[in-house]
């Protein structure tokens, strides 16, 4: 019977490639001279961008967004943290997402069902397989998602015939 499932996952070496480019970036940009700006990656979950102040994180959000869609990263998968200010710095976490959520997987089931297309679909942990007797409906499904405005970005991955 084919199969695919339906992930939500991000290529971490795209992302360590945007944020080397954006501290690049801050470098050489002339209203950064002599301030002490940074982007780090924290355990391969989010990025922490460190500043002298809260108006230069806003530019510094704005420079990593750019660099992040100029490498094929969703901005769905960020969830920008509150601002830390203390001791003359400021910084915020930007999380990165990734797996589907149940909340949004049970979503994407409940479209499925709706658009009643002859397939199935089972959440196992962060990811949605979905199952059909043709190939077609399962291209229908995936036509479907692509079209439909969902909270994370989804693959397609482990396409079975």
């Amino acid at each position: 019977m084919p199969s695919f499932d339906v992930v939500s996952e991000l290529n971490w070496h795209e992302v360590s490639n945007a944020v080397d480019q954006a501290n690049r970036e801050i470098t050489t940009r002339y209203d950064f001279k002599g301030v002490k700006a940074h982007y780090e990656i924290k355990d391969k979950a989010s990025v922490v961008m460190e500043a002298e102040a809260e108006p230069q994180l806003r530019q510094m959000s704005d420079i990593l967004n750019q660099k992040l869609v100029s490498r094929g990263i969703d901005l769905k998968s960020l969830e920008k943290e509150d601002v830390v200010k203390g001791n003359m710095r400021a910084s915020q976490g930007v999380k990165m997402k990734e797996g589907l959520e149940t909340d949004e997987a049970k979503r994407i089931v409940k479209m499925i069902k709706e658009s009643k297309i002859k397939v199935q679909a089972q959440i196992q942990g962060d990811q949605l397989r979905v199952t059909g007797k043709k190939r077609d409906d399962l291209q229908q499904v995936m036509t479907l998602l692509r079209g439909a405005d969902l909270a994370q970005p989804v693959q397609f991955t482990n396409f079975r015939d």
